[in-house]
C-alpha cells in the first residue's frame, strides 16, 4: 500500500531548482514548468498539487487528465486515492479519542479486541494502541498484505485479528522498524469499538467535515458524485493503460481516503497550526499535546550522513515519517496503491506544506521532483539537476529488474520440453493465515488459484528442479511469482513456498510469508 523505500528516496529526488522562493507567493509559471517537465519525463497521466505557506493556501492546480479514455482534465478538486497518507488521519482520530479519555495510547489492544492474537503470548498481552501505529511489531515488511493486495479478496477484520499468530517474527518486539499495513486495520477496528461508529463514519464526521474538506471521502462508497474522480493508470513498457480503482478495503484506516489537493491544503494547515482551524483559528481538532505525540519519534528508521541536506536522523511517529533536513524539522508521508501515488511534506519551521497527487505508476518519481524542488528553493539550495539524476537511476534499476525477469522467462521457455508428472503437484494446499490454494490441470497446463484472493490465479510453467514460475492471469498485476514445491520420497508435492520474481516487486506481495501444506 505504501512503500517505505519511497521515503528513503527523498534523499535522491529528481528536481530542478528554478530560483529561491523567498516570498509567500510561489511563481506559478515555474511550478507549471516543473510539473509539466516531470510529467513528460516520467510518463504521468495526471497530477494535482497544493502548497501552503505562512498560514495561507498559496497554490493549487491540476495538470494532465483524469483518464486517458475520457481525456477529462485534472483540477485542484479532482479526487485521488491518497493511500497511506490516510494513516495520519487514523492517528488524528485516535488522538481525538484519547483527548476524550475513551482510550489511552498505552491501552492494551487485547482489552478492547479480545480476538487479537500476535505470534507469542507476551507480545499479545502487551501490545498497545501506540504499537499499532509505529511499525515496530517484530513482523517483517508488509506481513500479511496479501490479505488485501491485490484487491477483491474476501478477508475480514476477524481474519486479520487472528492471522498475526501464524507469522514468524522478523525481529524482537519494539526493536526494529518494518513498515506494515495490517496493524492499521486493527487501529481502525479500535476506533469503531470505542466510538460506536465505523472508522469511515468517524473520520468523515469528526475530521473531514469539520475541516471543510467538501470533496474528500473516507471511502469510495461515500463518494456519490464520481464525475471528478481520477482513474489509476499503469505504464507497461512505456504505454499507459487505465486500470480500475482499488476500491474499499476491510476498513479504510491504512489507506482508504479519496481526497483532492485543495482539501488536503486544509489538512496541512491544521497540522501546521498545531491542531487549530477556522478563519480565526478558534477551533481545535486535536491539541498541541496530541500533535507532539504524533510528531515524536517512536521508532528509529536510520542514521544518515547526507551532505546536501545535512540529514542525521530518521524515524516514525504516529502516522508520520520524521527527520531533519538542512536544520529544519520535516514531517512527511507517501502513499501508494496501484496507479495512485501521493506525497505530503510539511516543514513546521518554514511554515510550509506541499501535497502532490498522481494517478500513474511511477508517480513517486514525479512527486519527489515537484516537492523537493519547492523545498530546496525555500531552503536556498542550488540546482542539483535532480530530474535527470532520478530518471537515470530509475532507468538503470528498471533495466536490471527487467533483465532478471527476462532471464527467468527465458529459462522457462528453454525448460518447457522437460518431462514432469503434473499429477505429482496437483492438489489442494492450505496456509494458516491465507487459506486454501489449488494446483490443478487446465487442459495440459498446471494452474494455481487462491480460493480467497481470486486475482491470484494463473498458469504455472516449469522453471527448475521442483520450482515453477506463475504468470498471474489478471493483466494488471506486476507480481509474477515462483512456487517452490517440497516433495516426499515418492516425488509427490507436500508443500509450497513462494517468492516474487522481480527484484522490484512491491513489498505488499509478501509471497515469502506463505507456507502452503498439502491437505
Amino acid at each position: 500500500m505504501n512503500n517505505p523505500s519511497l521515503k528513503i528516496a527523498l534523499l535522491f529526488f529528481s528536481s530542478v531548482v528554478y530560483g529561491q522562493l523567498t516570498k509567500a507567493q510561489v511563481p506559478a509559471a515555474k511550478v507549471d514548468s516543473l510539473v509539466e517537465t516531470s510529467m513528460k519525463k516520467f510518463n504521468i497521466t495526471g497530477v494535482s498539487i497544493g502548497i501552503v505557506k505562512d498560514g495561507q493556501v498559496i497554490y493549487t492546480k491540476g495538470y494532465g487528465v483524469k483518464s486517458i479514455l475520457t481525456k477529462d482534465k485534472v483540477d485542484e478538486n479532482t479526487q485521488f486515492a491518497i493511500a497511506s497518507n490516510t494513516k495520519a488521519f487514523t492517528t488524528a482520530a485516535l488522538s481525538i479519542l484519547v483527548e476524550e479519555r475513551k482510550l489511552y495510547w498505552h491501552t492494551k489492544v487485547k482489552e478492547l479486541l479480545p480476538d487479537f492474537k500476535m505470534y507469542n503470548d507476551y507480545v499479545t498481552e502487551n501490545f498497545t494502541i501506540e504499537d499499532l501505529l509505529t511499525h515496530r511489531s517484530g513482523l517483517g515488511l508488509g506481513a500479511g498484505d496479501l490479505m488485501f493486495i491485490p484487491n477483491g479478496s474476501d478477508f475480514t477484520i476477524k481474519d486479520v485479528l487472528s492471522g498475526f499468530q501464524y507469522f514468524k517474527p522478523n525481529s524482537a518486539f519494539r526493536t526494529k522498524f518494518d513498515y506494515d499495513n495490517l496493524l492499521y486495520y486493527v487501529a481502525g477496528e479500535v476506533i469503531a469499538k470505542v466510538s460506536g461508529m465505523s472508522w469511515e463514519k468517524f473520520v468523515q464526521s469528526r475530521i473531514i467535515k469539520p475541516l471543510g474538506m467538501e470533496h474528500s471521502y473516507a471511502s469510495l462508497a461515500l463518494m456519490k458524485d464520481k464525475s471528478n474522480l481520477a482513474m489509476p493508470h499503469a505504464a507497461n513498457f512505456g504505454k499507459l493503460k487505465q486500470i480500475e480503482n482499488f476500491g474499499d478495503q476491510i476498513n479504510g484506516a491504512p489507506g482508504g481516503i479519496y481526497a483532492n489537493a485543495a482539501d488536503l491544503c486544509k489538512w496541512m494547515l491544521v497540522q501546521l497550526n498545531k491542531g487549530k482551524y477556522g478563519a480565526q483559528l478558534d477551533q481545535q481538532l486535536f491539541s498541541e499535546t496530541s500533535q507532539k505525540q504524533m510528531w515524536t519519534i517512536h521508532t528509529a528508521t536510520g542514521f544518515y550522513e547526507d551532505k546536501r541536506y545535512n540529514t542525521h536522523f530518521g524515524g516514525y511517529g504516529l502516522g508520520w515519517f520524521l527527520n531533519d533536513i538542512k536544520g529544519n524539522f520535516n514531517v512527511s508521508h507517501t502513499g501508494g496503491l496501484p496507479g495512485m501515488l501521493s506525497s505530503v511534506s510539511l516543514y513546521p519551521d518554514l511554515n510550509l506544506g506541499i501535497v502532490v497527487l498522481t494517478n500513474t505508476d511511477g508517480g513517486n518519481s514525479l512527486f519527489a521532483a515537484v516537492s523537493k524542488t519547492i523545498e530546496d528553493s525555500y531552503m536556498g539550495l542550488d540546482d542539483n539537476h535532480w530530474i535527470d539524476k532520478i530518471y537515470d537511476e530509475v532507468e538503470s534499476n528498471q533495466m536490471h529488474e527487467d533483465g532478471v525477469t527476462a532471464d527467468v522467462w527465458k529459462k522457462v521457455a528453454s525448460s518447457s520440453q522437460k518431462k514432469i508428472d503434473p499429477a505429482s503437484y496437483v492438489g489442494i494446499y492450505n496456509d494458516k493465515w491465507f487459506g486454501k490454494a489449488e494446483v490443478f490441470l487446465k487442459g495440459k497446463q498446471l494452474w494455481f488459484k487462491s480460493y480467497r484472493s481470486p486475482k491470484l490465479s494463473g498458469p504455472m510453467s516449469f522453471y527448475n528442479a521442483s520450482s515453477f514460475a506463475i504468470k498471474w492471469e489478471y493483466p494488471d498485476l506486476n507480481a509474477d511469482a515462483f512456487a517452490i514445491f517440497s516433495l516426499d520420497e515418492e516425488g509427490k508435492a507436500q508443500s509450497i513456498k513462494m517468492r516474487g520474481i522481480s527484484p522490484s516487486i512491491d513489498f505488499s506481495y509478501d509471497f515469502q510469508d506463505l507456507d502452503f501444506q498439502r491437505l
